[in-house]
């Protein structure tokens, strides 16, 4: 019995106005058609520069849509993201889909825990039951107790990372998208990223990634999206 679809992307498509040069448009993606499933990894393969990240910021509804359909499951019903109003796109990542960034964004001087608490207070949870998740969260990845009450701010890397993963992980969005998600990590803690998202795809979690590592991709991957198919002719440009 095959699983059901989360999300749908049809003729997906998006270019840059270069202002600087002469308002000159960079097409970057083309006619992208791909399905992702509940309960798999599906991972965005194609060299640097190819338009993964773009992919992944499009689906989030951080990138506007030239063309196409982002179309997901959200609130039982299927709603288009490439045409949703500002509303419904901040509704949809409250519920429905979560993101894992390579880089972490902050207010200053609030607590890494409460950094990681932030998105299930803001899905509904208690503030007790969310700070208790996030907790559980950070020990599991190891990152020490003498931090959790520090602002992320100053932190290394490594540990900068892990405050994202942990952010992104503590909910129960049906979609996840990962932008590198393990970069920064050594392998203990890698190791602990992978087991996480064995156990989002067994929850049923539909998940889309970026992974430069080759271990890293071929140990969580259900399928290679290759985004080289979606390369438009730039020579126009």
């Amino acid at each position: 019995m095959s699983k059901p679809h989360a999300l749908i992307v049809s003729g997906l498509a998006k270019s840059f106005t270069m202002h600087l040069r002469g308002d000159i448009e960079l097409p970057v993606i083309s006619g992208a058609d791909f399905v992702l499933t509940c309960g798999q990894c599906a991972v965005l393969g194609g060299p640097s520069g190819a338009g993964k990240s773009s992919i992944l910021k499009m689906l989030y509804g951080n990138y506007a849509v030239n063309a196409g359909s982002i179309v997901v499951r959200h609130r039982g019903r299927e709603t288009d993201l490439a045409g949703a109003e500002p509303r419904k796109i901040l509704e949809i990542r409250r519920e429905t889909i979560g993101y894992v960034s390579q880089f972490l964004r902050v207010m200053p001087r609030v607590s890494a825990l409460d950094v990681v608490a932030e998105p299930l207070v803001f899905s509904g949870a208690g503030r007790e039951e969310a700070a208790r998740r996030a907790a559980g969260l950070l020990q599991r990845l190891n990152l020490p107790e003498r931090l959790w009450a520090l602002p992320p701010a100053t932190f290394s890397g490594g540990e900068q990372q892990r405050i994202n993963i942990a952010r992104g992980f503590i909910t129960d969005h049906s979609i996840l998208l990962l932008d590198e998600p393990t970069a920064s990590l050594d392998a203990a803690n890698r190791a602990v990223v992978l087991q996480m998202i064995a156990e989002k795809k067994a929850a049923g979690v539909a998940l889309l990634g970026i992974f430069h590592d080759a271990d890293v991709r071929d140990a969580v991957a259900d399928t290679i999206i290759d985004v080289t198919g979606f390369a438009p002719d730039r020579r126009a440009a």
